[in-house]
């Protein structure tokens, strides 16, 4: 089972071709994931025996040793020293300072501001897209990330009310997470070319081993303090889902996004999250539909709608340059 479950895989990423709805689609997935992972983190961390960094090492190498598994029934690929260098500074900047950054301005700050942060980063894609990368930034573009944000940022302020988090320093909780958004939308600029030189599951297989390596000096003494036999079903369960799902899979999808879409459009989809935590908190009981509420959604897949039918977007070519050998 295990085994058709890995040729699945192979079949998939290495014959998808050059389908652009392929990557809507697998960004579509890897955004709905990380949305719902948010109330799974919420349950985990209510049992007082994890720690939000503990879950960040979970991811890593968790999600590390899955790649590396599934590297097993990939066609093998020779990875030269200095392009290991190179997936070493990927990792740090896309897995390691983004998700690090994140958890630990999420603990000074509130949910509430942190999200409204995390709404910048498409901005912070498009800025570096164009002074990097020379992506043109056209009106429609701008307009649609412009829409995006404005529902975005809607949508969470309403939501401001349901959270009742202490922040110890929301300021620098911001600033914190503000630049795990820069590290990503950094991520996804630089290395938007070097990508296509490898097939996704050699990537995400250095990349999270190196975040993982990285990481040891912290993750070390969260490990050794941890109570382990306090943890219970539930929340090795809400782990489970948490590095199998709203990591490793919706890695995998990201990626495969990332590959034939550009930065901005990748960066788009980030609008989506929102969406799904709240129609989540509408399911649970923790949270209402209101008209201003429809009104966000509307103005999120507008955004989206308008960034990804740009002009820029439509005359890119997406096309792959995977090296299996």
């Amino acid at each position: 089972m295990i085994t058709e479950f890995f040729v699945f895989l192979r079949s998939f990423f290495i014959d998808m071709g050059d389908f652009n709805i392929k990557s809507h689609i697998a960004m579509l997935i890897a955004n709905i994931t990380w949305g719902l992972m948010s109330p799974i983190v919420k349950i985990v961390l209510a049992s007082g025996v994890v720690t939000p960094l503990l879950i960040v090492d979970f991811r890593m190498a968790g999600a590390a040793a899955l790649f590396w598994l599934t590297s097993l029934f990939m066609p093998k690929e020779h990875v030269p020293l200095r392009d290991k260098l190179l997936l070493c500074g990927a990792g740090t900047l896309g897995i390691l300072l983004n998700q690090g950054c994140f958890v630990i301005g999420v603990s000074m700050t509130t949910p509430s501001e942190a999200s409204l942060v995390t709404t910048t980063m498409p901005m912070w894609v498009m800025l570096l897209a164009w002074i990097i990368l020379r992506e043109p930034i056209s009106l429609k573009k701008a307009g649609g990330i412009v829409i995006g944000a404005t529902g975005a940022v809607i949508l969470m302020a309403g939501n401001t009310a349901h959270h009742g988090a202490a922040a110890s320093n929301p300021t620098l909780g911001d600033i914190i997470v503000l630049t795990a958004q820069l590290c990503f939308a950094l991520y996804l600029t630089l290395y938007r070319n070097f990508i296509r030189r490898y097939s996704l599951v050699t990537l995400m297989k250095w990349m999270f081993l190196a975040a993982t390596v990285l990481s040891l000096p912290v993750t070390i003494p969260v490990v050794a303090s941890t109570p382990w036999h306090k943890l219970g079903a539930v929340e090795w369960g809400g782990i489970a889902i948490i590095v199998v799902c709203a990591t490793y899979l919706a890695y995998i999808c990201m990626m495969t996004g990332q590959k034939h879409l550009r930065p901005t459009v990748v960066g788009i989809y980030n609008y989506l999250q929102p969406i799904v935590a709240t129609i989540v908190g509408i399911s649970i009981g923790i949270d209402s539909f209101s008209p201003i509420k429809g009104i966000a959604v509307l103005l999120i897949f507008s955004g989206v709608w308008l960034v990804t039918t740009s002009r820029a977007a439509a005359h890119q070519q997406p096309h792959s340059t995977q090296k299996n050998n």
